[in-house]
């Protein structure tokens, strides 16, 4: 099993709302999780976020904190509901309606990794599912849900940022009419999640970085954001994704000669998305 369920980056002070996370940046795959997969030590990788959590890992220097997963993706999906069980994959489970995500392989417990390649010959059982929710997405979840009270009783109001990364392939189909593409997808479940004037200056900050920035297409964000978002009291959740390319070769999953450069660039992002307040927010605890 993977040692921990998540990592905790905490600053030394808080003093931004924002709270920095990274659900699929987990390789932790231990021996006996790989022994039951079809899949070799690389093919099981890619369906990972690889090095994003070290994109964002300056979080903590401008007062945020910063949580990311333990475990793989491939193991146990966070950015799933726990009630996003796979017939095809969990013995005992129900088909209940029609779930586009389920019905890829891509549950809580992932049946595929990309391109639809198979992690097991078989099924598994009920009580492993349950495992490794029990062990690794609750955890998870309720570390999440802790920082965000934290920041909400500091500060009056929490802004989530979801951190993940697309295949060059999903950003270059959602090229624009005047045929760039996107380098960042911004996902706030079409306006639902976060207040409009954050998500702006959100896509001010990397576009002033000098990047090509998209919204909600290809992705709007998932059970993570749709979750979490709550504007209406104050809690915020906006999905961030990057494409794979500019920072790493995707063939062998290893930072590309960009990675330093980049990471370098995102971390004055960072530093912006940190300052970050709605407007007319207050700072609710004590100097």
């Amino acid at each position: 099993m993977p040692k921990v369920a998540f990592h905790v980056y905490r600053p030394e002070v808080l003093t931004s709302c924002v709270v920095f996370a990274s659900p699929h940046s987990g390789r932790d795959y231990p021996w006996s999780f790989m022994r039951h997969t079809i899949l070799n030590d690389h093919e099981i990788r890619t369906s990972e976020d690889a090095y994003v959590d070290r994109l964002f890992d300056s979080a903590q220097q401008f007062g945020a904190p910063f949580i990311k997963a333990g475990a793989p993706r491939a193991f146990v999906d966070l950015n799933r509901s726990a009630e996003e069980l796979d017939p095809a994959l969990i013995e005992g489970v129900r088909r209940v309606g029609h779930n586009p995500r389920v019905a890829s392989g891509l549950g809580v417990i992932p049946r595929v990794v990309s391109n639809g390649r198979a992690i097991y010959r078989g099924k598994l059982p009920m009580v492993e599912a349950e495992r490794r929710i029990a062990l690794y997405w609750r955890p998870y979840h309720e570390q999440l849900k802790n920082l965000l009270d934290q920041s909400h009783r500091e500060f009056g109001t929490a802004i989530l940022i979801d951190c993940h990364s697309m295949p060059h392939e999903a950003a270059a189909g959602a090229k624009r009419s005047n045929g760039t593409k996107p380098d960042i997808v911004i996902g706030d479940r079409f306006g639902a999640s976060a207040d409009p004037d954050l998500v702006d200056r959100i896509e001010a900050a990397f576009t002033s970085a000098g990047l090509n920035v998209a919204r909600n297409t290809p992705f709007a964000g998932a059970y993570i954001t749709q979750h979490y978002g709550r504007p209406s009291r104050g809690q915020h959740a906006i999905q961030i994704e990057i494409d794979r390319s500019i920072y790493m070769d995707e063939s062998s999953i290893r930072p590309n000669e960009n990675f330093g450069a980049f990471r370098q660039l995102l971390r004055g992002v960072t530093a912006e998305i940190a300052a970050l307040q709605p407007r007319g927010s207050q700072r609710l605890a004590a100097e």
